[in-house]
């Protein structure tokens, strides 16, 4: 293999220019051509493909975003739009591809597998809902940022006697607000795997205000529902005075985290490593602190879980 690619597709997360800096870099020391496409899969359909050389990725592995931008591709879930994908890559001579972004950039390196054409998924994504391994690229940082808007939350909380609601991101995936409502000592946390009752979660309000307390932190997944709504209930039912906070896209922002930074290294310069040895089709990721691959058809087939002991444990610490 003398060419690969890289792109970053869907949704971008902290870590991300770290990522394509590694695989540039790796593959440049073992005498490959690296072409970037802009864009994701569209400028992948568009032809929007550049060759990168050592300087192209230098001074952007403390940037959070991606130096390749990114963007949602409708056309490249077609047959039609696939194909064309795949012309500009043999246009160009790129044999190999590395994708890094979520699962609908890995549903789109699934398609390009099935057509013959060797790609590589790397997880990148706040969300942390890939199978097959225990981060995504992006994850630590959105969790550091969520943590950091709670504890300041929290303070105007405990001055002014208010419950808050506090909404964070992760699709359909609870990982963030459980780590975040368990790192920062939150009352009641809210996630899609677990089914909830309000009635419980008005009682634990209940409870706390009838031995003094006065403040309170309910955090909610987006895959949950609205934050608002679920506010609005509680005020209804409580009278406490309740205040909602919805985090949204501050989140996937900022510069990445020293775990984010060394984690991205680690997962592109493995893909890079992949492709050399003609291996396509497969997905990185890290597992025990190992770096792992799988077969990405198989891995997409499975489903994200999340650790029901860290749950029961946010349960029981937060009486």
């Amino acid at each position: 293999m003398k060419k690969i690619g890289v792109l970053t597709s869907g949704g971008d997360s902290p870590g991300m220019n770290a990522a394509v800096r590694a695989v540039v870099r790796k593959a440049i020391f073992n005498g490959l051509e690296v072409y970037g496409i802009y864009g994701g899969y569209t400028g992948l359909i568009n032809g929007h493909i550049e060759k990168l050389e050592i300087g192209s990725v230098g001074d952007i592995i403390h940037r959070g975003g991606t130096n390749l931008f990114t963007a949602r591709c409708p056309e490249f879930k077609t047959l039609e739009g696939q194909q064309k994908g795949i012309e500009q890559l043999k246009k160009f001579g790129i044999e190999g591809l590395v994708v890094i972004g979520g699962d609908g950039s890995y549903q789109g390196a699934k398609k390009l597998t099935e057509h013959g054409f060797p790609c590589v998924g790397v997880p990148g994504t706040i969300d942390n809902d890939i199978p097959g391994t225990d981060f995504t690229i992006g994850f630590d940082t959105a969790l550091n940022t969520i943590i950091n808007a709670i504890d300041k939350i929290r303070d105007t909380a405990t001055s002014h006697g208010f419950t808050y609601v506090i909404e964070v991101m992760g699709r359909n995936a609870g990982d963030l607000a459980l780590w975040a409502g368990l790192a920062d000592g939150a009352e009641t946390i809210l996630i899609p795997e677990v089914n909830y009752d309000m009635d419980e979660v008005i009682s634990k309000l209940n409870r706390g205000a009838e031995r003094g307390k006065k403040h309170s932190i309910i955090i909610v997944a987006e895959g949950v529902g609205s934050a608002i709504e679920i506010g609005k209930i509680v005020k209804e039912r409580t009278n406490f005075d309740t205040r909602v906070t919805v985090l949204g896209h501050v989140q996937r922002g900022g510069s990445p985290s020293a775990f984010d930074r060394v984690l991205a290294s680690r997962l592109g310069a493995y893909a890079v490593e992949l492709l050399m040895e003609g291996k396509g089709g497969r997905c990185v990721g890290i597992q025990n602190n190992q770096l792992v691959d799988h077969d990405i058809i198989e891995a997409l087939a499975k489903k994200h879980t999340i650790d029901k002991g860290m749950y029961t444990l946010s349960q029981e610490l937060s009486i």
